[in-house]
């Protein structure tokens, strides 16, 4: 069985998916995707163990070698990554039951379970494969069931939330879809390794550097990248809780896995950083873009908009680590990645719990949530502090290693912007504090939030305090996946 980890990781979404459209009722439904996220969380940890004590390890589907077979390849970066995104639904999954129920009714339970499934899908087949083709056509599958699932929103704009992001989420896509044709008409193949071997030979090509163009830019916009984030705010806002809470915490975090897996393993360092202004690009958006979706934040009255735009703004500090180009910026880049996933699925999971007792988020549903709802306004105060960087958190973890990048070039200036853009996500979350500390409830009959919903929640915010303390395993596997992504990341 562990000779399989990778495809079974694929497998249980894939063969639950439809087993959960076919189940009547809320429960169980529920119930299979539950139980199928725990085992393929399970999965994710032990081939993390095992890539942490044997290296690379390759998957040959159907036992064709590589490049005319499809093959999985787990290292370090993808192995991180996939204990995030299974581990999210592992968590996100149990805080359903109550919320998906409230938000969309029992008779859509079946559907939304099978459409969760699919997603979790996507993103871990996107997470594992080793074939650049392969990942459009899982970018596909998670693509259309987060349609699905941003439609499912009970206000209205969530059907033009959901459209506005198949439109731009298809440029994307297409985007990346010829830049992967132009890559195999100049190489012959779709295999990243075989890719990352060949590319060399041919990289003053003007093909290969269109090619490079396309990819980016498409990959820019799945990852809402700014000036690219305009579908975002609109689809994490007006999505159900459950959905926000999984898809802000992951979806967006795989993309820049994808730009980190192109950029540095297939194109590699010398080409990405030497012939391409790659740099000179990425790092003015991406100051420019947690500066003002940091600033956007502090104007919105709805808390789960203002925390859509400072999702735009944590893209910014991960994309700001990677165009650095060092081990140090990618170390803190893929720490980013992680952490970021933490604290923002325990924020939008806590405005789950506020719109399930309060009936929606704004910031006078959070006035005098203290006296209300105590246990839920803690945990929206601990992840604004992991999401300003506060020590002890998660949060300060990444933006130190960003900060030391910095340092380590002499960007002062970007130091300064790294600075600013946490001051700013002071204003923010201390106007949401402020409002619960100091506000007149709302409605002062309203009581604490089901455990259902406080449990899994908790453990995201346990978890941010958790990893903001005892750093060894996050960081030592950031720098490691570091390490071989500077180095090619290629093994045969």
């Amino acid at each position: 069985m562990l000779a399989h980890l990778p495809v079974l990781v694929i497998l249980a979404p894939l063969l639950g998916a439809p087993v959960a459209s076919l189940l009547r009722g809320p429960n169980w439904p529920w119930l299979l995707a539950t139980l199928l996220s725990w085992f393929a969380l399970l999965c994710s940890v032990l081939l993390l163990i095992q890539v942490n004590a044997q290296g690379t390890f390759i998957y040959t589907m159907g036992g064709w070698e590589a490049p005319w077979g499809i093959e999985y390849r787990i290292d370090f970066a993808n192995a991180l990554l996939l204990v995030l995104i299974t581990g999210l639904a592992s968590v996100v999954l149990p805080y359903a039951r109550l919320s998906v129920e409230h938000e969309i009714g029992a008779d859509r339970c079946p559907l939304f379970y099978t459409a969760l499934l699919l997603l979790i899908l996507g993103l871990c087949g996107i997470t594992v494969t080793g074939d650049a083709f392969n990942v459009f056509v899982f970018l596909e599958v998670s693509s259309l069931a987060t349609y699905t699932l941003i439609a499912m929103g009970r206000d209205r704009r969530a059907l033009t939330a959901s459209f506005s992001y198949l439109i731009m989420g298809t440029i994307g896509a297409t985007f990346y879809l010829i830049g992967v044709g132009f890559l195999y008409v100049m190489t012959g193949t779709l295999n990243m390794a075989d890719l990352a071997e060949r590319l060399p030979a041919i990289s003053d090509s003007s093909t290969v550097r269109t090619a490079f163009a396309f990819i980016v830019t498409g990959i820019c916009l799945k990852l809402a990248l700014f000036p690219l984030h305009l579908w975002l705010p609109n689809a994490y806002t007006y999505s159900p809780s459950a959905v926000t809470a999984f898809l802000g915490a992951t979806a967006t975090k795989v993309a820049v896995y994808v730009l980190i897996r192109f950029v540095f393993t297939i194109f590699g360092v010398e080409f990405s950083f030497g012939a391409e202004p790659l740099a000179e690009v990425l790092v003015p958006l991406a100051i420019i873009g947690l500066l003002s979706a940091s600033t956007v934040s502090i104007m919105q009255p709805n808390i789960k908009r203002m925390l859509a735009y400072s999702s735009v703004a944590q893209i910014g500090y991960i994309v700001l680590g990677l165009a650095m180009g060092t081990a140090m910026g990618l170390t803190a880049s893929l720490l980013h990645v992680f952490n970021h996933g933490l604290m923002k699925g325990a924020l939008f999971m806590v405005m789950g719990a506020v719109a399930y007792r309060m009936g929606g988020t704004s910031i006078d549903d959070m006035r005098g949530l203290a006296k209300t709802m105590p246990l839920t306004f803690w945990a929206f105060v601990l992840g604004g502090l992991s999401l300003i960087g506060v020590p002890l958190t998660v949060g300060f973890v990444s933006k130190w290693h960003l900060i030391l990048a910095a340092l380590e070039l002499g960007w002062w200036p970007v130091v300064v912007a790294i600075l600013a853009g946490s001051m700013l996500a002071v204003v923010y979350v201390g106007r949401v504090v402020e409002a619960g500390f100091f506000g007149e409830p709302k409605d002062a009959t309203k009581r604490e939030a089901p455990w259902g919903l406080l449990v899994p929640l908790w453990v995201l915010v346990i978890a941010n305090i958790w990893f903001g303390i005892d750093t060894r395993l996050t960081v030592d596997i950031a720098e490691a996946a570091a390490a071989q992504l500077m180095a090619g990341g290629v093994v045969r």
